[in-house]
């Protein structure tokens, strides 16, 4: 099975066990509604992808891992776009969840989602719980108020900004947390894996502010020109583009040779080159392939 019918059926798995009967129906829809169709998954894959670098013993706990971060991932848009930070009207080519639902269903879509990650860990690793433990405060982490993503959205809301402070949380803290989930659910140490999933974490943000000047609506199924309509920390408009591709491409091969060694390297590091490339624009993927 590839690794993205992998996430797909974890996701519609834990989906539908919070669909039970007594699950308000539109909430239940707006959960759903903010999952599927997905976007290209790139946080679950890397999970699956370090998991089967590192022996992948337990795919169930791998694919729970992995679904846990997608959730994650999920609810974080869902109240990224609400209209008290970007009052984003489309995500992922259609009416944002507050949008189609309205805003109070969106706050709690986006919660219960927090909720159901959580949920879906501690079931999905309940065959070997000597990782339990390690995986929730791996997970946890990613999203708390000191590094993770909520942290992340709270640093839009103090009057100054460190670019580095606000991309590591924003969006590396998931990426981080990735890395270290594929390698704590196959049963090995996962601080080591941590650097590599950081600093892969700041070249998708960097990525995701190029695109944010260089891209069209189309291309990305969500709004372009955000980062100067909310006056927020870019490194498009901090460095130009071309500073941002160098500062990219600098990333990137720090995030490919701090891999810790192990049976699937070699295979790990054509993954992360080939995906950062396909992030960009193809003019400016050529750049810096």
């Amino acid at each position: 099975m590839d690794a993205r019918t992998r996430i797909e059926q974890a996701l519609g798995a834990a989906i539908a066990d919070a669909e039970g009967p007594l699950c308000p129906p539109r909430l239940a829809t707006a959960i759903r509604y903010a999952v599927f169709p997905g976007g290209a998954r790139i946080r679950p894959q890397l999970v699956l992808a370090v998991a089967h670098a590192c022996g992948d013993d337990v795919p169930a706990a791998t694919d729970a891992a992995a679904a846990s971060i997608e959730l994650l991932h999920c609810a974080s848009l869902v109240h990224d776009d609400l209209p008290c930070f970007d009052d984003a009207a489309i995500r992922r080519g259609k009416p944002s969840v507050h949008r189609a639902f309205g805003e109070r269903l969106a706050v709690l879509a986006g919660d219960a989602l927090i909720v159901l990650a959580f949920e879906t860990l501690a079931r999905g690793v309940a065959t070997v719980p000597g990782r339990l433990a390690q995986l929730l405060l791996i997970v946890g982490r990613s999203v708390g108020m000191t590094d993770g993503i909520i942290a992340g959205q709270a640093w839009e809301c103090e009057p100054r900004i460190v670019l580095a402070d606000y991309h590591r949380a924003k969006t590396a803290a998931l990426f981080a947390a990735a890395t270290a989930a594929g390698a704590a659910a196959a049963g090995v140490d996962a601080e080591p894996w941590r650097g590599f999933g950081e600093r892969l974490g700041e070249a998708y943000q960097i990525a995701d502010d190029i695109r944010d000047v260089a891209a069209t609506t189309e291309d990305l199924g969500k709004p372009i020109g955000q980062d100067q309509a909310h006056d927020r920390p870019s490194a498009a408009r901090e460095l130009g583009v071309h500073g941002a591709l160098v500062r990219l491409e600098a990333l990137v091969n720090d995030a490919v040779t701090s891999i810790p060694p192990c049976p699937g390297a070699d295979d790990l590091r054509k993954l992360i080159r080939a995906e950062v490339l396909r992030l960009l624009p193809e003019e400016l993927s050529q750049r810096v392939a």
